[in-house]
């Protein structure tokens, strides 16, 4: 792991509880996270998945309880690199100017931003669509745009909310494996919303099920699979890693019901 990217504890929720009004959304819940972990949150819809992840994004503060980030309450959009499941990029903008800005304002120099938005790219596999308008690219490619300009401003943390729920399977499966490798090289912690058992097991390095509302805490399950060194279909077709779909997907649809 970088050691620029490495904190204690990357994440650390603590008796936190939220409510919009009368309705009871979350909690209790009280989790750590170290750095570079991979915590997916998956659970039914309406369970809390996404209100948990904009407490941590700071987006919302809890009713009660603390959350933080290496020690400190976050503030909305800083601490964390954000990627949606809508991409929400500028369209009037190039593929390079979109991760341009966010280098910019992380204020980094110009030079370095004329090298670093090339390696981004490249990183995410869009070296040779960087002159292109957003809206000349795939939804495919937009979201790995997102994610590019994520990965651009240093932060440990990323925090993803189903970023790939809108995109067709093959798509969906070569972003997953786009984001294991890239997540699994730059050490960077991860926290992930997701319907998909299947996505959590095959991203995760630790997997959350969420009860209904209020969504509390029914499963925290380590995911002991190798994250380097072998390949998804490879990796899909291990015992393990069936008996571990299993056993989240059992969790999710008991919890369903709780």
């Amino acid at each position: 792991m970088s050691s620029s990217l490495k904190t204690e504890h990357a994440v650390e929720i603590d008796g936190v509880e939220h409510r919009y009004g009368a309705v009871a959304a979350v909690g209790p819940v009280d989790l750590s996270v170290p750095a570079g972990a991979f915590l997916v949150l998956v659970g039914a819809s309406g369970c809390g998945k996404s209100t948990l992840l904009r407490l941590i994004a700071g987006f919302e503060q809890p009713t009660t309880g603390t959350v933080r980030i290496d020690g400190k309450i976050p503030e909305p959009g800083r601490g964390a690199g954000l990627v949606f499941q809508q991409p929400r990029l500028l369209p009037w903008k190039t593929v390079g100017g979109n991760v341009e800005l966010a280098l910019r304002y992380a204020g980094v120099s110009r030079e370095e931003r004329a090298k670093r938005v090339p390696e981004l790219l490249e990183r995410v596999g869009l070296h040779d669509v960087a002159e292109r308008r957003v809206w000349q690219i795939s939804g495919g490619q937009q979201q790995r745009v997102a994610i590019a300009r994520a990965l651009a401003v240093p932060n440990p943390l990323l925090l993803l909310d189903e970023p790939f729920a809108a995109l067709d399977a093959l798509t969906r499966e070569r972003l997953q494996e786009d984001l294991r490798q890239v997540t699994a090289e730059t050490g960077r912690t991860c926290v992930f919303v997701t319907h998909s058992v299947d996505e959590a097991v095959f991203l995760g390095s630790r997997v959350i099920v969420l009860t209904s509302r209020p969504g509390r805490v029914a499963l925290d399950q380590d995911i002991d699979l190798p994250r380097t060194g072998i390949e998804p279909d490879e990796l899909r077709g291990l015992p393990s890693y069936a008996a571990l779909r299993a056993t989240i997907g059992h969790a999710v649809r008991d919890a369903a019901t709780v």
